[in-house]
């Protein structure tokens, strides 16, 4: 199966491009006060170490806003500048160079305030994501019961509105998002949107709750609309560590095998057949390829696949489709390389010997 991506129009985010055929790209969010430059730069540096490609900044008042500036010179990635009811904060942020504007419609919605907004975007060749929360929806009294439709539908409908205005400004270097704190309303909000508009998507679920709950459902519903072809920037927005929110989004566009950030590993869940510790052992594999920072990749292309499995049911068959990969019986396993038994290895060395292995 091959997933056939949306064609989308195409979007520069600093150095980042969007849309069109370019690879789905990680957001994640700073979460400290971004007024704090040492604070906010460590956050920056964690998330540019966890493979993280846009940073989203809360700009909650003037000196967050001044405060990008500075951040924008000690940073290669791009700074997307959050920004909430005040207009004015936005153009402080286009002023102190940041790469993108996200707006959100439920809080500014002044035409001339839109208006002042994409000028100055325009001028300084940014573009703006349009943000739909669910949680701040303009209208989201007037429930989905009482206007007969859909939560999903209120909103598309305030994400077109806003779009419409901007376009009135002939302003149209925009993204689009639409995140509900639900998997079924955000998948009809994203799917609905997608058949009316080309502007690249920007997926995620908002307010996901505890961290694995979270990771859950944001997986379900982003891994749904990339399955579908859609989308074109995801976060995983997980009440934890920024780099966590990272960490996860790699692991969906892995399994989707829409990217590639280092070798693939296959690994057994463990049962009572399993005599060795086999957790143990993945911890290692994943510690010692994570701090190698190499990509271990066939030819620069496909990444390697590595089986570590801990008995004699699924280990040889999965070791021996692996690239590399170890079947274990007791205290010690079988070694396979391409498809072939290559020798016998102890538990202790397991690790360094199927790297050794991937290495040549």
């Amino acid at each position: 199966m091959k997933i056939i991506r949306r064609k989308t129009k195409i979007i520069k985010i600093g150095g980042v491009a969007i849309g069109g055929n370019y690879p789905v790209a990680i957001q994640s969010m700073v979460k400290t006060k971004t007024s704090d430059v040492r604070a906010t730069l460590k956050q920056i540096e964690e998330l540019d170490r966890a493979g993280c490609e846009i940073v989203r900044l809360a700009v909650k008042d003037e000196s967050d806003a001044r405060t990008i500036k500075a951040l924008r010179r000690k940073t290669r990635l791009p700074l997307v500048a959050d920004i909430h009811f005040s207009w004015r904060l936005a153009m402080a942020a286009i002023d102190s160079g940041a790469d993108k504007i996200r707006l959100n419609p439920g809080n500014i919605f002044k035409k001339n305030e839109i208006r002042e907004i994409a000028a100055a975007a325009k001028q300084n060749r940014i573009p703006i994501r349009v943000g739909v929360n669910s949680g701040s929806v303009k209208g989201h009294q007037a429930t989905a019961s009482q206007r007969h439709e859909s939560f999903a539908d209120i909103l598309v409908e305030s994400a077109l509105g806003y779009i419409k205005i901007l376009e009135g400004f002939k302003f149209y270097d925009i993204a689009v998002s639409l995140k509900a704190n639900n998997v079924l309303d955000t998948l009809e909000a994203y799917r609905k949107f997608s058949k009316i508009c080309d502007y690249p998507l920007h997926l995620g679920v908002t307010a996901t709750g505890l961290p694995f709950q979270g990771a859950i459902k944001s997986g379900i519903a982003i891994g749904a609309l990339l399955l579908e072809g859609i989308g074109d920037t995801i976060r995983i927005s997980l009440t934890d560590k920024p780099a966590e929110e990272v960490k996860a989004a790699r692991a969906v566009l892995e399994a989707l095998e829409l990217r590639s950030f280092g070798p693939q590993i296959v690994s057994c869940p463990t049962c009572g057949r399993c005599e060795v510790d086999l957790v143990r052992a993945v911890k290692e594999l994943e510690n010692k390829i994570a701090l190698d920072g190499k990509r271990y990749t066939v030819n620069g292309a496909r990444p390697l696949k590595v089986a570590l499995m801990g008995c004699v049911v699924n280990g040889p068959g999965e070791a021996r489709e692996a690239d590399a990969g170890i079947a274990f019986g007791k205290k010690e396993g079988l070694l396979f390389k391409k498809g072939k038994a290559a020798k016998k290895v102890s538990f202790s060395k397991c690790v360094d010997n199927l790297l050794s292995e991937l290495e040549e």
